[in-house]
C-alpha cells in the first residue's frame, strides 16, 4: 500500500531520513590525554634531562579530519609550569595556548583541557610555549585530514600515503644555559662548529684584511646559525629507515608524502633527496600547485609536504636534513634494501660571507641595502658561502647570476641550472585567497632589529616589555609590511590566522602562517583579522623569541574567561621576554685572584670587578658600575659606580694620574659617574669622574681572537695602569691564562667562567 495513504508512516520515514543525515554530518569528538613528565635520554653517549608526553619524544602525533571537535586534556606531572599552542591551527583564542595571554599556566599536578572544533585541513604541529620547553622535547605532529569528498580532494596527492616527520634538534646543555651564553656573546658553539674566523685563519686563508675590516665595523664574526646542536633528529632519531607504511611494505615505484614540520628550536634545514626531485605540494598546512626542487630550506616552525618517490626494491633513497650550518644531519632512508646516499654539504666559506656582510654594514651599525630590492628567499645572501654555487663556471650550468655592487667589487651567487632551489615565489595556491575589496586596511610597517653583540632582538628597536598591544579593529583587513635590518633570517609566526604571502601570484597568492624572512628582505602580508583575541605575532627562533622579538595584535573586545585579569597578566609575558641572565669569570693566577660578575637585561646591566692580591701590598680593589644601553646598537652605557680598594704600595702621595691629579690610589672609596662606548676593533672606552674630581679614561678589550682557542687581551688607562693577556681556551668554562699586570706583576693559572 502507498506510503502516502498514512501520514504517520510518512512522518516516521522523515524522521529516520533526518536522523541518518544528521548522524552521518555529526561532529565526531577525538580525545587525547597528554601526559607531560620529566624523562632522560641519551641521544649522545650522555643522559640528560627532557620533557617527553605520553613517554615520548617528539610528542603523540594527533590526528583529526575536518569536521572534528579536538578536546585533548594535558596532565601536568612536570615540577614546573607547562602549556600546549596549537600551532597554525584556527580556534577561539581561549584555546591558542599563550600562557598570560589566553589562558593563566597549567601549575604542577594540574589538568587542563583543550577543545577547539577542526575547522581545516594540513600539516601543521603543536608545541611548549612556556619557557624553553620546546628545546628539550615538547613537540609533535598535528595532522588535520581533509573530508572524504572534499570540493579541494586532489588526486595524485591527497589520496597517496602519508608519513609525518617531525625535525627537531638536541643539545646536552641546559636551554637557560644556551639563552645565557647567547646574550654574553660567548664564542664556545663557534669553536665546536669550527667556525671562529680568527685572525690566524684570516691570515691563512688570504682574508686578514677581510677580518681586519670586520672588526673596524664593531661586528663579531661571521654567524649562520646561532647554536651548535650534538645531534639532529627525525622523529626522533637521528637514522631512520621508512620500509613499510602502515603495515604495508613500500613499493618500487610508487610515491609517498611526507609531512614534514619543523619543529626545532633554532635551526634551519636543507632538505635534499637522493632519489630525485623534490614535489613540493603544500606549505603550512595550506594546498599549493605542485613545483618541484632538487632542494629546500625549511625554516624554524615552517611546515611542507613533499612527494619522493619509493625507489626500486634493493635500494633505499635518502632524505637529509642538514642544518643550515652544515654542521651537523639526519637522515631517513626510504625503500627496502641498500642505502643511496646523497653527498653531503660542504663547509661554509666564512670568510666569504663576512667579506660580504663588511662591504653591507656601514660604520653606524645600519645594513646598506646598495639599492636592492630584495623579497621571498629569492636571493639568499649566505650563497656566497656555499662551495657548491661557486666553483668553475661551466656554461650549460650557469642558470642565473646575481651581483651585489658594492663600489668596485662584485660578489657572484651562481645558480646551476642543475640545482633548483624553493623560494617563496614558486609557491602558487591553487584556489583564489584574494580577501574582499570592500573593506577597510590596516596597515603596519616593522623593521627587524638586532643586536649579535648582547643578543637583543626586536622590532623598530623594541622589545615586547616596551610596547603595548596593538589594537585591531574585527573585521578589517591587516596588511603588515616586514623589513629585516639585521644579518640573521627571522621566522615570524602569526597566530591564529594564515596570511597571504603577496609574491607575484596575483588572486592564487600563497597562504601561509610562517614566513621566513632574509637579511636585507622587505616581504608583505595580509589577512581579514575576523577572530576576537589577543594574538600573538614573533619571531619563531626560540632564543630570539625569548630575547624580545614579539608583539600582541587585539583583535576586537574579547573578554577571555581564562585570563580574568589580563592587564597583570601581559606584563608577566612581557617580563618573561626580557629576563636577567648572569655571567661571572674568575681567575686563579699565580700573582693574584681577579674577575668579574655582571647581570643583565635588555637595556641595563649591573657588573662588579675585583683584584685580589695575596699579600697586603697588593691589597683588593672592586669597581661596581650600574648602567643603561642606550642606542639601537647599545654601544653607548652611562652609569653610576663605586669604587672601593685598599693596598699598600705607597702611591697615595707621591703618584699622579695622566691627568697629574693625586688618585690616592692605594686607600679610596668613591662614587662616580660615566659611561661604557664600544670603538671601531671592539675595543670598550671608559670614561669615568669620580665625587672627588679625579677623572679616569680607560681603553679595553678582553676577547681578540687570535687563533682558533687563543685569545688576547688589553687593558690601560690614565691611572697609569695597564694589563696584557693571553688565553687558551680548554673548553667552555675553563681556560688556561697568563697575564702582566702593571700592579701585580706576572701570573698565570686557570680561569674559569660561567
Amino acid at each position: 500500500m502507498p506510503i502516502q495513504s498514512f501520514p504517520l508512516l510518512k512522518l516516521l520515514a522523515t524522521v529516520v531520513l533526518l536522523l541518518m543525515y544528521v548522524l552521518g554530518n555529526a561532529q565526531k569528538l577525538v580525545h587525547y590525554d597528554l601526559y607531560v613528565k620529566d624523562s632522560l635520554v641519551n641521544y649522545t653517549g650522555k643522559t640528560k634531562r627532557a620533557i617527553a608526553v605520553n613517554g615520548q619524544i617528539p610528542m603523540p602525533t594527533l590526528f583529526f579530519t575536518e569536521g572534528d571537535t579536538a578536546e585533548i586534556v594535558v596532565h601536568n606531572q612536570l615540577k614546573e609550569a607547562t602549556s600546549l599552542h596549537w600551532h597554525g591551527v584556527f580556534l577561539p583564542n581561549k584555546e591558542d595556548g599563550i600562557p598570560y595571554l589566553t589562558q593563566m599556566p597549567i601549575e604542577p599536578g594540574t589538568s587542563y583541557t583543550y577543545r577547539f572544533p577542526i575547522i581545516q585541513n594540513g600539516t601543521h604541529w603543536y608545541h611548549s610555549h612556556s619557557g624553553l620547553q620546546e628545546q628539550i622535547g615538547m613537540y609533535g605532529a598535528f595532522i588535520m585530514q581533509k573530508r572524504s569528498g572534499d570540493k579541494t580532494f586532489r588526486k595524485g596527492i591527497d589520496d597517496l600515503p602519508t608519513v609525518p616527520i617531525v625535525l627537531s634538534e638536541w643539545t646536552n646543555l641546559k636551554p637557560e644555559n644556551v639563552q645565557r651564553m647567547l646574550h654574553n656573546a660567548s664564542d664556545w658553539f663557534s669553536i665546536k662548529k669550527g667556525a671562529t674566523q680568527s685572525y690566524a685563519e684570516a691570515i691563512r686563508q688570504g682574508h686578514f684584511t677581510t677580518k681586519l675590516t670586520n672588526e673596524w665595523k664593531r661586528m663579531l664574526a661571521m654567524d649562520v646559525s646561532d647554536v651548535y646542536y650534538d645531534k639532529i633528529l627525525m622523529n626522533g632519531e637521528n637514522i631512520t629507515i621508512l620500509n613499510n607504511i602502515n603495515g604495508k611494505p613500500v613499493k618500487g615505484g610508487d610515491k609517498v608524502r611526507l609531512r614534514i614540520a619543523n619543529g626545532g628550536a633554532s635551526s634551519y634545514f636543507w632538505l635534499r633527496y637522493a632519489g630525485g626531485k623534490i614535489t613540493v605540494v603544500a606549505s603550512d598546512g595550506n594546498d599549493v600547485e605542485p613545483v618541484d626542487v632538487d632542494r629546500l630550506v625549511i625554516a624554524v616552525a615552517e611546515t611542507y609536504d613533499i612527494i619522493v618517490s619509493i625507489p626500486e626494491s634493493g635500494k633505499a633513497y635518502e632524505l637529509m636534513a642538514t642544518t643550515e650550518d652544515r654542521t651537523q644531519s639526519s637522515a631517513f632512508f626510504i625503500g627496502n634494501g641498500v642505502k643511496q646516499f646523497i653527498p653531503p654539504l660542504p663547509r661554509l666559506k666564512y670568510f666569504e660571507g663576512m667579506k660580504m656582510m663588511n662591504d653591507m654594514m656601514n660604520m653606524n651599525g645600519d645594513m646598506d641595502d646598495m639599492g636592492m630590492s630584495m623579497s621571498l628567499n629569492q636571493m639568499d645572501m649566505n650563497a656566497v658561502m656555499y662551495p657548491e654555487l661557486s666553483g668553475e663556471e661551466k656554461k650549460d650550468e650557469i642558470h642565473d647570476t646575481y651581483e651585489m655592487h658594492n663600489n668596485h667589487e662584485h660578489h657572484k651567487l651562481k645558480v646551476t641550472g642543475s640545482m633548483v632551489t624553493l623560494n617563496y615565489t614558486m609557491l602558487k595556491s591553487p584556489y583564489k585567497t584574494t580577501l574582499p575589496g570592500d573593506i577597510p586596511v590596516k596597515e603596519l610597517k616593522f623593521t627587524l632589529t638586532g643586536n649579535m653583540n648582547r643578543y637583543v632582538w626586536s622590532m623598530d628597536n623594541k622589545v615586547l616589555s616596551e610596547t603595548d598591544k596593538i589594537p585591531v579593529k574585527k573585521g578589517e583587513i591587516l596588511r603588515i609590511i616586514l623589513h629585516n635590518n639585521s644579518m640573521m633570517r627571522h621566522p615570524m609566526h602569526l597566530h591564529g590566522f594564515d596570511f597571504r604571502v603577496i609574491n607575484g601570484q596575483g588572486e592564487y597568492a600563497p597562504l601561509k602562517n610562517v614566513l621566513d624572512i632574509l637579511p636585507m628582505e622587505t616581504d608583505t602580508l595580509e589577512f581579514l583579522a575576523n577572530t576576537e583575541g589577543d594574538w600573538f605575532f614573533h619571531c619563531h627562533i626560540l632564543y630570539h623569541m625569548m630575547a624580545g622579538m614579539n608583539r600582541v595584535f587585539t583583535i576586537g573586545n574579547y573578554n577571555n574567561p581564562a585570563l580574568p585579569d589580563r592587564n597583570s597578566a601581559y606584563k608577566m609575558l612581557q617580563r618573561e621576554s626580557n629576563m636577567m641572565h648572569f655571567m661571572v669569570q674568575n681567575d686563579f693566577a699565580t700573582n693574584g685572584n681577579d674577575g668579574e660578575a655582571m647581570i643583565q637585561n635588555t637595556r641595563w646591566s649591573f657588573g662588579t670587578e675585583w683584584r685580589l692580591g695575596y699579600n697586603s701590598m697588593h691589597g683588593y680593589e672592586t669597581e661596581t658600575h650600574i648602567g643603561r644601553y642606550v642606542g639601537k646598537m647599545q654601544w653607548l652605557m652611562p652609569f653610576v659606580g663605586f669604587d672601593w680598594r685598599y693596598r699598600k704600595m705607597g702611591r697615595d702621595i707621591e703618584e699622579k694620574n695622566f691627568f697629574g691629579q693625586n688618585n690616592n690610589k692605594d686607600n679610596r672609596a668613591s662614587v662616580s659617574i660615566g659611561f661604557n662606548y664600544t670603538l671601531p676593533m671592539l675595543i670598550r672606552f671608559q670614561a669615568e669622574v669620580f665625587h672627588d674630581g679625579i677623572t679616569r679614561l680607560q681603553l679595553m678589550r678582553e676577547d681578540i681572537p687570535v687563533a682558533k682557542k687563543i685569545r688576547a687581551g688589553f687593558m690601560v688607562n690614565t691611572d697609569k695602569e695597564y694589563m696584557i693577556d693571553l688565553r687558551y681556551i680548554l673548553n667552555r668554562n675553563i681556560s688556561i691564562r697568563t697575564h702582566y699586570d702593571s700592579d701585580m706583576g706576572f701570573g698565570a693559572g686557570l680561569s674559569l667562567n660561567y
